[in-house]
């Protein structure tokens, strides 16, 4: 029985050993990021349900959209998940890395009608590596699985943290500018089975670009720190969860030294640490994750092209 609770336990991972993927993702090519310096040009709100929906684009797998609920909305909810909707009837929708096909969305009405949208969540080619001849790692030893069931337990325990904040409604900056070394959702197959993917991205150092080590990390929106690690974790490092309200989390990773607390609430650009490579890394450079009720989202499709330098 432990050993199979610390087996569920080590599918929870975050960072470069995320979220265990169910099945095998066919290769495609991979996703290039968009120009650097591009101007960021939100998308025009759609009407999705006869009209009766306004979203901010199209679903895709990793997309967050913002939309607006049907006036007298009493519930929200997202194939069968309540979805929480504000005051003036904003909300933000996530579609994982591999969410299906299809979503339904569905208001019910403070006068008991139901009404509803079905959402076509648009694939994307991932950026998967094969390697045919190289075998996946060897089962952790019993004391790594027992400092990670704790590590694990107190990450959890953040993401299940209701914060209030207004973040989730800003437009998003990057924490860190360089050069994306990893995207979000690139994976590796080893001799035919899948690895983890990649559950956020990782920015390193550019073609000449000053080294990131020593770099300030910086809060992508405001909110409230949720987690501010103690010591480094065995594969995130230092690190750092943000909640944004409403379900929307960000997690900065492999940090040299943190500069703030849990509890603490910070605002846009707010340095919160300074990059390094702390945890498992092989260089300097700042992993930046994403999720939404924990649905991993992709930070480039939040916050839009990274700005030059």
């Amino acid at each position: 029985m432990r050993r199979a609770a610390a087996t569920a336990a080590l599918a929870l991972l975050i960072g470069g050993c995320s979220t265990m993927v169910p099945r095998a993702v066919p290769p495609g090519p991979p996703t290039p990021p968009p120009p650097a310096g591009e101007p960021v040009v939100p998308p025009p709100p759609i009407a999705v349900g006869a009209g009766l929906f306004r979203l901010s684009g199209p679903a895709g797998q990793g997309a967050l959209l913002s939309g607006t609920a049907p006036q007298g909305t009493s519930l929200l909810l997202l194939d069968g998940k309540p979805v929480r909707v504000a005051p003036d009837g904003r909300f933000i929708i996530g579609f994982g890395r591999d969410a299906g096909a299809s979503a339904l969305l569905e208001a019910r009405m403070q006068d008991g009608r139901l009404l509803q949208a079905s959402l076509t969540v648009a694939p994307r080619a991932w950026d998967i590596s094969s390697l045919p001849t190289l075998q996946r790692g060897t089962s952790p030893s019993p004391e790594y699985q027992r400092i990670r069931s704790a590590e694990v337990a107190q990450i959890e325990a953040a993401r299940s943290a209701v914060v209030e904040s207004d973040g989730w409604r800003q437009p998003f900056r990057w924490p860190a500018i360089g050069r994306i070394s990893t995207l979000f959702g690139s994976q590796r197959i080893y001799a035919g089975q899948p690895g983890a993917y990649h559950s956020g991205l990782d920015i390193a150092r550019g073609a000449g670009a000053p080294e990131l080590a020593g770099a300030p990390a910086r809060a992508p929106a405001d909110g409230t720190v949720v987690l501010a690690t103690d010591h480094p974790f065995t594969l995130e490092g230092n690190m750092v969860m943000i909640s944004h309200g409403f379900g929307l989390v960000s997690v900065l990773m492999h940090l040299s030294k943190i500069s703030v607390a849990t509890g603490d609430r910070v605002v846009q650009g707010q340095e919160i640490g300074l990059i390094g490579m702390t945890g498992r890394a092989t260089g300097p450079h700042l992993h930046w994750g994403m999720t939404w009720n924990r649905e991993r989202i992709d930070p480039l499709l939040v916050a839009g092209p990274m700005p030059p330098s």
